[in-house]
């Protein structure tokens, strides 16, 4: 039930309005989203890289409506991907493509985002096309595709997968055949029983065989989640199979369990944290309190002793 009800106040545009805009919202966002600033995200890039993680950097924002709206948000990605060279950072974008205009017009967000892999391959660096809501689930995936078969582009582009769908395990072996980098997490979107799994123990099952299929595939990939069941699976896989630590990462969240990104990192294991910022935080700050509703409690907690 919490978890609906985050869903559902993440698509609330008045509540949304107050949060973004109030001194009191931005304090309860700062616990998973680094600042509103480039300059904010590369500091909090640089402290997770002196802790020996890696980073994924992504300017928050989806759905824009006109076409300067999305070449507005490319411009933040050029210059994050310049900075991150200049700086020598352990560092990587992510974006959602209705970020780059995909609402606007398809090939204004396809003609965006290829900038970016562009740039991104001739820095020697790599660009994570984030999914969205199902309804764009088969447009994104083309999209990863039709970039990746670019003779420039291989290996500088990759996709999300979501192992609440039922069609997830069709689309990572499509992409595993395409030689494609997937972030395997669970899914923080409501979707209907028709399309996807209801049950945790089915998310769950789903994510262990995904991630399975993934680290034989001789690919690097990305295991995204922060469940201590889903990460001791993977490792005991891992281990069982003899795939090194170098073959794959996990990934978690910034501001999430920040205990176990640093345990994994003293026990060897490659870890990626995903650092969100912007003004446009507040339905990423929601899902993310969908996804475990104890992290209200906890960001209460904080709040109230400050």
């Amino acid at each position: 039930m919490l978890r609906a009800t985050f869903i559902a106040l993440s698509q609330s545009k008045s509540l949304r309005s107050f949060a973004e805009k109030t001194a009191i919202g931005q304090r309860l966002s700062r616990r998973f989203v680094a600042g509103t600033t480039i300059e904010e995200a590369l500091r909090a890039t640089q402290a997770m890289n002196q802790l020996g993680l890696g980073v994924s950097v992504d300017n928050l924002g989806e759905n824009v409506t006109n076409a300067e709206e999305a070449h507005h948000s490319a411009r933040l990605y050029h210059e994050l991907l310049d900075q991150m060279a200049s700086r020598r950072l352990n560092a990587n974008v992510s974006l959602k493509l209705t970020h780059m205009g995909l609402d606007v017009k398809e090939s204004l967000a396809y003609e965006i985002t290829s900038g970016l892999v562009e740039h991104a391959a001739k820095a020697g660096n790599f660009v994570r096309v984030d999914m969205e809501g199902s309804a764009y689930t088969q447009k994104t995936l083309d999209f990863v595709h039709r970039l990746h078969k670019n003779p420039g582009y291989a290996g500088r582009v990759g996709a999300v997968i979501q192992s609440y769908l039922y069609r997830s395990e069709d689309d990572v072996q499509q992409l595993i055949a395409g030689g494609i980098r997937i972030r395997l997490c669970k899914g923080a979107y409501k979707e209907p029983p028709e399309i996807a799994f209801e049950k945790k123990s089915d998310v769950d099952a789903n994510y262990v065989k995904l991630m399975k299929m993934l680290l034989q595939s001789g690919i690097y990939h990305g295991i995204a989640t922060h469940d201590e069941n889903m990460i001791q699976a993977t490792v005991d896989f891992a281990r069982h199979e003899r795939i090194p630590a170098s073959a794959f990462e996990f990934q978690m969240l910034y501001g999430v369990r920040r205990d176990l990104q640093q345990k994994l990192v003293k026990e060897g294991w490659r870890c990626r944290v995903y650092i969100p910022f912007g003004t446009e935080w507040y339905p990423y700050f929601m899902r993310r309190l969908a996804e475990r509703p104890a992290n209200a409690i906890f960001i209460l907690k904080n709040l109230l002793r400050s």
